[in-house]
This record gives C-alpha cells, sequence and structure tokens, in this order.
C-alpha cells in the first residue's frame, strides 16, 4: 500500500450531513445502494428513473426521492444537479447486459454509457460535489491479461471482443474520474466489481448475466419437469418471454422455453436445460450487497489521493477473491433450486474470457473483506425471486 494511503475517517457522518444522489437507482447496484444507505441511517437520498417509476412496495425509499431522469442528456443532467445539489454520488447507472446483448448492441452499449459518465462526472464538477464513486466493471481488463487481476494491468492489452464496447466506456469513466482529480482538485474515485448477483438483478433470458440467467432457467426446468403449470405461469405473467405470457397456449409457451435453452416434450415430462459455452471458463461471483457495503466503507474513508497511492487511475477492485467453473456454478445453482433433470452445455457458443479472477490485495490491504458466502447469497436470491421477485 502506498505511503499516503491512510485510512481514516476523512467525513464523518456524511450520511447525515449532505444530499446523497444514487444515479441508476432502478439497476441492480443502484437497488442495492439504497437498501444500505437507508439501513445506515442516511436521510437525504435522491435517485432517478429513466421510463417507470418503481412501484412503492419494491421501493427502499420513499416516492419523492425518485425523479424520472435520462442521464444520457446533458441538459436534463445538468438541470438535475442545479436544482437538487446533491453532496455525494455514487455513479451507479450504465446500460448492461450479458454476452449476446453486448455483441449484438455494441453501439448503444459505448454510446449510452460513455454518455451516461461524462454527464454526471461533469456536473458533479461544476456543482461542488464533495465527492463522487464510479462503479465499473471487470470487463475493463485484457482478454489475456495475468491471474489474478490487478489494477495495473488497465490497458496493458486487447479486450474481449463481446464487451469491447461495454469496456471502453468503462474505462473513459475511470479516466474521467482520475484526469478532473488531477486537473480540478474534485475528490472522485472508481471501483471495479466482479461479477454481481443478487435482489433486483435482471432475470431476462436473453439480457441476463450468467448467474440469474441459470437461476431462471433451472426454475423453469423444475417446474416443466414437476408439472407445476401454476408456477410456470406465474412466472411468465411477472417476466414474459419473447412476449409470451402465462396464459399463453402450452405449446407455444413451450416452443418459446425450447427457444431459450429449457426443452421438454410436454409439461410434465423429461427436462434438458441447455448453457452456453463449454462450462470451462472461470468466474468470481460477489453479493451486490457486499457490493453496496464495500461502496459506502470506501466513500467513507478513502479518499481520490489514498486511491491513487493504490492506482494512479483512482480505482480499487472490488470482489471475493475465489472463483469457480461456469460447469460447478450450475451444479450449485442446480442443487438450490431443486432442478433433477439433464443439463447440456453448448460448445459451439462462446465462452467468453477463460478467467476472469480479480486480485483484491488493495482493498483488503485497506480492510475491507466481503461476508456473504456463494452458496448463501444463491439461496437467498432464488427466495427473492420466488417471493416478490420484482426488479426495481
Amino acid at each position: 500500500m502506498g505511503q499516503n494511503a491512510k485510512i481514516q475517517d476523512l467525513t464523518p457522518g456524511w450520511k447525515a450531513r449532505g444530499r446523497v444522489f444514487v444515479a441508476g437507482g432502478t439497476g441492480l447496484v443502484g437497488g442495492a445502494l439504497l437498501r444500505a444507505l437507508v439501513a445506515a441511517g442516511c436521510t437525504d437520498i435522491v435517485t432517478n428513473y429513466h421510463q417507470k417509476r418503481p412501484a412503492p412496495e419494491v421501493s427502499p425509499v420513499p416516492p419523492e426521492a425518485w425523479h424520472r431522469l435520462d442521464l444520457t442528456s446533458q441538459a436534463e443532467t445538468e438541470a438535475f444537479f442545479a436544482k437538487q445539489r446533491p453532496r455525494y454520488v455514487f455513479l451507479a447507472a450504465a446500460k448492461v447486459g450479458g454476452i449476446v446483448a453486448n455483441d449484438t448492441y455494441k453501439a448503444d452499449f459505448i454510446y449510452e454509457n460513455i454518455s451516461i459518465a461524462a454527464n454526471v462526472i461533469h456536473a458533479a464538477y461544476r456543482h461542488g460535489v464533495v465527492k463522487l464513486l464510479n462503479l465499473g466493471s471487470s470487463c475493463i481488463y485484457p482478454k489475456e491479461a495475468p491471474q489474478p487481476l490487478r489494477e495495473s494491468y488497465l490497458l496493458t492489452g486487447p479486450l474481449e471482443s463481446t464487451n469491447e464496447a461495454y469496456a471502453v466506456a468503462k474505462i473513459a469513466a475511470i479516466k474521467l474520474c482520475r484526469y478532473y482529480n488531477e486537473q480540478y482538485g474534485t475528490d472522485f474515485i472508481s471501483v471495479m466489481p466482479t461479477n454481481l448477483y443478487g435482489p433486483g438483478d435482471n432475470f431476462d433470458l436473453f439480457t441476463s448475466h450468467v448467474l440469474p440467467a441459470l437461476i431462471r432457467k433451472f426454475h423453469l426446468g423444475r417446474c416443466l419437469a414437476e408439472g407445476d403449470r401454476a408456477a410456470l405461469r406465474r412466472d411468465l405473467d411477472k417476466r414474459p418471454i419473447d412476449g409470451v405470457t402465462g396464459d399463453a397456449a402450452e405449446e407455444r409457451i413451450l416452443a418459446t422455453l425450447a427457444r431459450h435453452g429449457v426443452s421438454a416434450p410436454g409439461i410434465g415430462g423429461p427436462v434438458t436445460v441447455t448453457l452456453w459455452g463449454t462450462g470451462s471458463v472461470y468466474r468470481e461471483f460477489l453479493h451486490v450487497d457486499d457490493l453496496a457495503a464495500a461502496c459506502l466503507w470506501l466513500m467513507e474513508k478513502v479518499d481520490a489521493k489514498a486511491m491513487a497511492a493504490l492506482s494512479p487511475d483512482c480505482f480499487v477492485n472490488v470482489g471475493v477473491g475465489r472463483d469457480l467453473t461456469i460447469r460447478d456454478l450450475a451444479a450449485l445453482v442446480r442443487e438450490i433450486v431443486g432442478f433433477r433433470g439433464e443439463v447440456v452445455f453448448d460448445a459451439a457458443q462462446p465462452d467468453g474470457t477463460p478467467r476472469k479472477l480479480l486480485d483484491v490485495s488493495h482493498i483488503e490491504a485497506l480492510g475491507w473483506r466481503p461476508r456473504i458466502p456463494l452458496a448463501d447469497g444463491i439461496a437467498s436470491t432464488y427466495a427473492w425471486y420466488l417471493g416478490s421477485g420484482l426488479e426495481y
């Protein structure tokens, strides 16, 4: 750890002394940050939604905390900061998705994510934000970088092609924070979390990441295998697949599920769940509530100067420091969900980066560690999915 990276309560009581803006409150990370801030006693919170205000029963904050705001619009973002005057900002807003979505909508991913970062970071500078924490992604690292991934590996080789557009945008956000610190003396830092999961995740089978996709596929497979038409229809009513809801004809439901890798000759018959790739790649997973805890901890205890002593680009990895193969992950999720059918890996589909394990020595040296074991986190996420199961 660098000589200047001293840990102290830089802004003790900050959660009660200034307005906090969570940019992207409807997302997985934004929702976790809102829950953590409320639990920590923060009373002056504002956040945003883009199209639909979250229902009161699933929102951690009262209705008046929500503001309709398109962060890709510089004018809207500037007007919001001028009116709301936040003192602390968590930049969690982003356009996100899995391998398929990233590879299909490259232009959307790079444009929207660069726009969001540039607008929020510049507005934070212009309106005197005391501190900003930018949420990044482990996809910023080169595809062939040594493992585990250290912060110093940024921009040392080619990126993974399937999510290059998203990665470039996230790298731009990191650099924006660094250069505003250097030129204007701001206190803007970034964190690079590993693969995230938890309540509020995206379970769409086309755009979701691997872990929520596994949970849903195995749940749907279990419903089919057990002949539980009611549970199957409830699932499709909450989250339609390709426009198919629970009141669709059985043949249409079966055909739709088969297109997404959950196939059976009929409800109650033998079920096969097909997963992308070989299952041999390694991934690390962090519960989103652990990430939120880390973000609040860093906001209070680590400033940009201390962060720069660890990494010139003022960011730190946040993860668990352990990984497992997708095949082993699938076996774990399958057991927790209770699916007893066949699992097939489609090796004709891409695997992505062979391994993506973060080096977490810097944040551990600062004094933070995660608390939620993977199996416990998956079980609680599945319970949430079966319960309200409503995204913000």
